[in-house]
């Protein structure tokens, strides 16, 4: 079945996106000089600020780059769909993002990402900058704790965007803000389920099969293949099975207090979402820990894909501040 989009030509519809948000949010977003596929906050880096930098494949809006601006990210490098960013687009990103005090790079824990990154800090630590990179590895399904540092990054990094930017913002050195972005994503744990397949625009076919009356635990958000394929289940069960995921190895108990992402993949409705997080609060209530916040809504898509992810951020005193401090982006709620 030969799935419908609103496109023109499918090789020119990353380009395309990326100018129709630069005339939609003009005063939020400007395209770098030296490279298109990067995009930086309006206005830069305030000078001696840590600069916050991010990146990766397109079809997964709003990540990454709906998290730039204020409290949030300096620039992003923007690849194809489920594609890595080039090395030039993150050097042009590290590059535009550095006003003096360093650069972070924020990244989801996938190898072109990594990879293409890795040589961009490379070189511009040969032009004297400062960068060091962090990797989210927040998708519990993806690899057991024993290899928890090769889990891939997911939904959950939108804690670390906000965490981190709001460190910078106070005007935290780079060791600091690395540091608090290492502690963000080591108390972030995120798990998610797939009803239907994502569809790539150059194809228009669907990524991968999955019967009508199928879900998939712990899907990835390129359709990495899951935990376990089985037939489709109340939402509550579903909800009870992502959050006992994440809540065991975050180890939380009676007084614990967390933030909530429900995040949907693309192709579920809002109402949907609300069910989950119905479910997720009355668990953890049932519990005693405490939801300090609570985010539903799209953050980390996958096109059209049908499904969500449930992500828990274990808060102390600080990340809770961070968490709190304004931030501000015109594709994200209340800029988080």
């Amino acid at each position: 079945m030969i799935i419908k989009k609103l496109l023109n030509d499918p090789a020119d519809f990353v380009d395309e996106a990326l100018e129709g948000l630069l005339l939609a949010h003009p005063g939020h977003f400007a395209a770098d000089e030296q490279n298109p596929r990067v995009l930086v906050r309006s206005g830069g880096t305030p000078a001696g600020q840590v600069g916050i930098v991010t990146g990766g494949g397109s079809g997964h809006l709003p990540l990454f780059l709906g998290y730039v601006g204020p409290g949030l990210a300096s620039a992003v490098a923007v690849g194809n769909v489920f594609s890595a960013q080039s090395s030039d687009a993150a050097l042009a990103a590290i590059r535009a993002a550095d006003s003096g005090a360093g650069v972070l790079v924020l990244i989801g824990n996938y190898t072109g990402d990594r990879l293409n990154f890795e040589l961009a800090a490379d070189l511009a630590e040969a032009e004297g900058r400062t960068v060091r990179i962090v990797r989210a590895a927040d998708d519990v399904a993806s690899a057991p704790p024993e290899r928890a540092g090769d889990r891939r990054g997911v939904a959950g990094i939108v804690f670390a965007y906000s965490c981190v930017g709001a460190a910078a913002a106070r005007g935290d050195a780079l060791e600091d803000v690395v540091a608090v972005a290492e502690r963000t994503i080591a108390a972030t744990r995120t798990m998610g389920v797939g009803l239907s397949a994502t569809v790539l625009p150059t194809t228009g076919r669907p990524s991968f099969e999955i019967g009508a009356d199928e879900m998939e635990i712990g899907i990835g958000i390129h359709g990495e293949p899951g935990r376990v394929r089985g037939p489709l289940r109340p939402a509550d069960d579903v909800a009870d099975d992502l959050l006992d995921s994440v809540a065991a190895e975050l180890g939380l108990v009676a007084g614990s207090r967390v933030a909530v992402l429900i995040n949907g993949l693309g192709a579920t409705s809002p109402e949907e979402l609300y069910i989950l997080a119905r479910r997720v609060h009355h668990r953890l209530a049932a519990l005693d820990v405490e939801v300090h916040r609570t985010l539903v809504g799209e953050f980390a898509t996958s096109m059209e894909m049908a499904g969500a992810s449930i992500s828990v951020l274990a808060l102390d005193n600080e990340l809770t501040a961070l968490l709190d401090a304004p931030a501000d982006s015109p594709l994200v709620p209340r800029g988080l």
